[in-house]
């Protein structure tokens, strides 16, 4: 570990985002923290002596000034987060008494902790697996709700699970080719000790975790939506209606929008950024003008165009031909005033009232997610690290079956086997490196 990452102190660290705020908790780590704070803590009750899962209300003092009145919770190893001796203090949430407390933990023999050393101490304490230390990350930059429910299921081990349960599989075969090849040459039997219904076994649940990758990027990223059509053609009104707010100007005046804005939704629990274009028409206006180039550029980058047509003025060329030229959602807008019913292809709405707004969803969802419907409680991936070592452990299990098929010595496919393995082995943390672990904790918080 680089020296950022020494496990032998102890660390400190907010653990709750900077600003004011009623609470703030601040978390410490590591063998003696206790002592540390015990030392400069004054309560009812002494510090040090308390068994774990314990709460105690006192002050901090740096030598005879009081610094905060805190709650300290504290946690003996090995039953905490890191596996380590820790003390959580739940302090007042100014920023100059956050910053006094931790300037006095420093003063102890607390050090600042780096990004996700919390969680990364957990995993070298075999507390949590890799998949499950990636969970945490997951779970607190999850944008909707599905997302968070997902990103628990693999924080309560749904991915170790599948995965372990196809490395015992390919355990198993090893376990017993090496067996085999300790026999002389002329006693072992080349097939006797593979059991190819395992293979398969393991190939499958590997195939189907690696197939949920692109709905779990999905649910992680998100995805573009941008609203286009001609000027008053109701977009900043849907604008708002996703919103249910009014967060874009709505006007009669032709030429309103000037500019692209966006803004953060969950369509049926997918995070998307929804943005609401200027009206595409010719403009003599600079102004307007360079807000429709900007425009345009949005729209030819986003990952789904709603296209709205006014049908009160019905469908133009311009419209037509917009549709034609992009792969789009077309819809019918003002249904709540327009005779007119909705061509083919359309979708009718009426961003004033919201009807057609659930068929719009489910179009929406349908073009993002395709048939690829989870369950909360099944695991999916999301990272490509995961991807490119399942993927690297399904190629192994294709050459093993190559192997076997041309009837290749055993030690050759054994070479095979053990590369599937541990390409699972690396997937959990098994085996690893430390450049690996900074490089993934790096991108966790601090305090996390």
């Amino acid at each position: 570990m680089k020296q950022g990452y020494d496990t032998e102190e102890c660390i400190a660290a907010l653990a709750t985002p900077w600003g004011e705020s009623a609470l703030a908790v601040i978390r410490t780590s590591g063998t003696g923290s206790i002592e540390k704070i015990a030392s400069v803590f004054k309560g009812s009750k002494n510090l040090a002596s308390l068994k774990g899962y314990s709460l105690v209300y006192g002050r901090l003092f740096d030598g005879d000034s009081a610094v905060d009145e805190v709650v300290a919770g504290v946690y003996r190893a090995p039953k905490s987060y890191t596996g380590e001796d820790m003390v959580e203090l739940f302090c007042h949430g100014s920023l100059p008494g956050v910053s006094a407390v931790l300037e006095l933990l420093y003063k102890v023999g607390f050090r600042a902790a780096q990004p996700g050393e919390f969680t990364m101490r957990s995993f070298l304490n075999g507390k949590v697996d890799l998949t499950r230390a990636e969970a945490v990350n997951e779970l607190i930059s999850s944008k909707s709700r599905q997302a968070q429910k997902l990103a628990l299921s693999r924080l309560s081990g749904s991915i170790f699970g599948a995965i372990d349960k196809a490395k015992h599989l390919l355990t198993d075969i090893l376990a017993a080719v090496e067996i085999q090849l300790d026999y002389a040459e002329d006693e072992a039997d080349p097939e006797a000790g593979f059991d190819m219904d395992k293979l398969d076994k393991a190939s499958d649940i590997l195939s189907r975790l690696a197939a949920t990758y692109h709905v779990g990027k999905l649910y992680k990223e998100g995805i573009r939506i941008a609203l286009a059509g001609r000027t008053n053609a109701g977009k900043s009104k849907l604008f708002n209606l996703f919103l249910k707010e009014d967060r874009s100007i709505v006007s009669d005046i032709r030429g309103t929008t000037r500019d692209y804005i966006e803004s953060s939704v969950a369509v049926r629990g997918i995070p998307a950024v929804l943005i609401d274009t200027a009206g595409l028409r010719d403009s003599d206006d600079p102004v307007e003008a360079e807000g429709i180039k900007r425009s345009n550029m949005v729209i030819e980058s986003a990952d789904i165009i709603l296209y709205l047509v006014d049908g009160t003025a019905g469908e133009s060329q311009d419209d037509a031909d917009f549709i034609k030229n992009h792969p789009c959602i077309p819809l019918w807008n003002k249904t709540d005033i327009c005779k007119m019913p909705a061509p083919e292809g359309y979708i009718p709405i009426s961003a004033v009232t919201g009807a057609g707004f659930d068929k719009l969803e489910n179009a929406i969802f349908q073009r993002a997610a395709g048939d690829k419907l989870v369950d909360t409680g099944e695991a999916v991936i999301d990272s490509m690290r995961q991807k490119e070592l399942i993927e690297r452990s399904l190629d192994a299990i294709g050459k093993v079956k190559i192997g076997m098929a041309a009837q290749m010595p055993l030690d050759v496919v054994a070479v095979d086997l053990e590369d599937a393995v541990n390409a699972l082995g690396e997937l959990t943390g098994e085996i690893t490196t430390s450049d690996i672990l900074e490089n993934m904790f790096s991108h966790f918080c601090v305090g996390k």
